[in-house]
Order: C-alpha cells, then sequence, then structure tokens
C-alpha cells in the first residue's frame, strides 16, 4: 500500500541550513531536499556552486501529523534561526512514497570503500571487483553512502576489515537504511545489531537486510540502546553531534574491551563539543576523518578501561 507524506516547503538564510535542518529532524522531520538536491541524512550548501542567500527547504513529515499543529511547532522551533517566521510562509503539499524512491536514483551511485567494500543502488549492475558487496533500495530511510556524513563512516568501517582480528559483534545505532549493519556483516562481521526507534526505517532496513542475504547475520531492532544487552567489538553512531554526547556513557558501555567506537553525523564545527563530550571516559584517541564541513570520530577502548 502506498504511504502519503506532508511535504513542507520554506525559505531558510543559506547560513542557518544545517542548524535548520537539525531542529527540523527534532520536531519529527524524515527527510529533507534542498533546492531540489536529495540527502540522505542532512544538508549542506555546496560552497562551489554560487550558492544563494536563501534556499527552499522541503521537509518531509508523516501525513498522520495534523497540518495546523505541525506548522505551528516548526515555527516555534525555528523562530531562533528564522525571526518573523509563520505558518503562512511554508507551503504544505503530499508526497507519495513511490515519488520518493525515485527521487534517489537521481542522486546514488556505486561508490567503493577500501579494497573489498562497495555499496551499489538496485538499479545498477553488479561489479565483480568487490568481494564485500552492498546492494540497496533506500525507499524513506536515510543511509545510502552519498552523503558525506555516511561516506566516512563506510570508509572508517572499512578500514577496521583491513587490520585484524577484525570486529566480530557490531551495534550500529541509528541504523537507517542498514547500510552500516549490512556492510560489517558483508565484510565479515558474524553478528550485527543494527537499532532504530523510527518503525519506518526498520522496516526498510529489514527489507535491505533480506535483500543482501544477510538474515542470520544482522538483527534489526526497534529497541532503545539502553535495552540492547551485551558488549560489541564495533560501535556505530552515524547520528546529530548533540545524541552522540547525549548517549556518551551508554555508547562507551556497549565497547567491549579493545574494541572500537565510531562517530559520525558530525559538523566540523562541533568536533570540540563531541571529544569534550567523551573525554572523561578513557578512550584512546581520537582518530579523526573530514570531508567537507562533516568530520568523523573514532576512539578504542583499551583493555581494562
Amino acid at each position: 500500500m502506498d504511504q502519503s507524506w506532508t511535504e513542507c516547503t520554506l525559505p531558510v538564510p543559506a547560513e542557518a541550513l544545517d542548524l535548520v535542518s537539525d531542529m527540523l529532524y527534532t520536531v519529527g522531520c524524515i527527510g529533507i531536499n534542498v533546492e531540489e538536491r536529495e540527502l540522505d541524512t542532512f544538508t549542506v550548501p555546496d560552497p562551489d556552486a554560487g550558492a544563494p542567500a536563501v534556499y527552499q527547504i522541503k521537509a518531509y513529515f508523516s501525513a498522520g501529523i495534523p497540518v495546523e499543529s505541525l506548522l505551528n511547532e516548526i515555527c516555534q522551533n525555528l523562530q531562533p534561526e528564522i525571526p518573523g517566521l509563520l505558518p503562512e510562509h511554508i507551503t504544505v503539499g503530499g508526497i507519495q512514497q513511490e515519488d520518493w524512491a525515485e527521487g534517489w536514483k537521481q542522486h546514488f551511485s556505486t561508490l567503493r570503500f577500501g579494497s573489498r567494500l562497495t555499496v551499489r543502488p538496485t538499479w545498477e549492475e553488479e561489479d565483480d571487483a568487490s568481494d564485500a558487496v552492498v546492494t540497496l533500495d533506500p525507499g524513506m530511510a536515510f543511509g545510502t553512502g552519498s552523503h558525506e556524513t555516511t561516506r566516512l563512516c563506510l570508509q572508517t568501517l572499512a578500514d577496521q576489515y583491513e587490520k585484524t582480528p577484525v570486529p566480530e559483534s557490531v551495534l550500529d545505532v541509528g541504523t537507517g537504511s542498514g547500510i552500516l549493519a549490512i556492510a560489517a556483516a558483508k565484510l565479515g562481521a558474524t553478528a550485527v545489531v543494527g537499532c532504530e526507534i523510527d518503525v519506518d526505517a526498520c522496516r526498510v532496513a529489514e527489507e535491505n537486510v533480506i535483500l543482501n542475504r544477510v538474515v542470520g547475520q544482522v538483527e534489526v531492532t526497534s529497541r532503545f540502546l539502553e535495552e540492547i544487552d551485551g558488549s560489541f567489538d564495533l560501535v556505530i553512531a552515524n547520528i546529530l553531534a548533540e545524541e552522540n554526547v547525549r548517549l556518551a556513557d551508554r555508547l562507551v558501555a556497549r565497547i567491549a574491551e579493545g574494541g572500537t567506537l565510531i562517530l559520525s553525523g558530525i559538523l566540523k564545527e562541533k568536533e570540540s563539543f563531541v571529544c569534550e563530550g567523551f573525554s572523561a571516559f578513557g578512550l584512546a584517541g581520537p582518530e579523526i576523518r573530514y570531508e567537507n564541513e562533516w568530520c568523523c570520530i573514532s576512539y578504542v577502548k583499551d583493555r581494562g578501561a
């Protein structure tokens, strides 16, 4: 059955794009399109494209939310960054799930990470050059590898499997489309848990797990992080900087001795904020990788820490 979504279009000053995008996710947004450029998790203006002073953001919400209350909540939360924003400044429309999914084909093509990992969309032919191939149909969930935050995670993840011993157990927090969890399984992890509180994302991730034939290796769950037992050789959290810090103690508690923590979804300007948030846990590192406006921060939990 086709599912409908509410599309809210609003003008946003270029310098406020990052903060406004983050704020929209906190009020229930499940996807963003900026100036007809679809992004998988976050939005960043292109510094080389002669960016305008104001962008039109299209934010997508579940159609079940009453429009009047949704617009009021958006305006209330965005007032600090867009003074004077009123409900009448926001254009409301609808979109069908198949229309959204079709849009990914314009922005998602085969990508390669390290010596073994390839991520490809379902509509492209498989490349025999890699032995760890993730086939992805993202649908409404975040994560195709087309955004810097996901690419940073995929490259860092691929690097973990160039070493010995490789991580056998992996926890992917905020799994979205399941791309990182599936990639870990394809690279050699035997027990992977992808946790995601959004039920639609869970459904998409489960479909992608089946598509990639890693059902026995990857479990997708809607349980909260604190409800997941055990420790893992590798913990990944590709979420907002603030959420990484808020969940810091729970993330660290899930790392096995000698295990690695990968944090992403972090703007460069939030790097010190995140590092400070993890400074009290006695982790080795950080190692930091950058791409455009984003960074990925890795730590290792020393044995006995």
